[in-house]
């Protein structure tokens, strides 16, 4: 188990990041909205590594 630094806990919209709450990943993708199939395709190789 990974030991974590204790952190102050403070909140950014409805997310709790900092002290036990779990790590916040926020990404993007960078292919033309337009391009539906290779837009789709980024979102669930983002999602399929967690």
């Amino acid at each position: 188990m990974i030991k974590r630094k204790k952190t102050k806990v403070i909140k950014i919209g409805n997310i709790k990041v900092g002290g036990n709450n779990p790590i916040a990943i926020q990404s993007m993708t960078n292919t033309h909205t337009k391009d539906v199939k290779k837009t789709i395709a980024q979102i669930k190789a983002l999602q399929k590594c967690g």
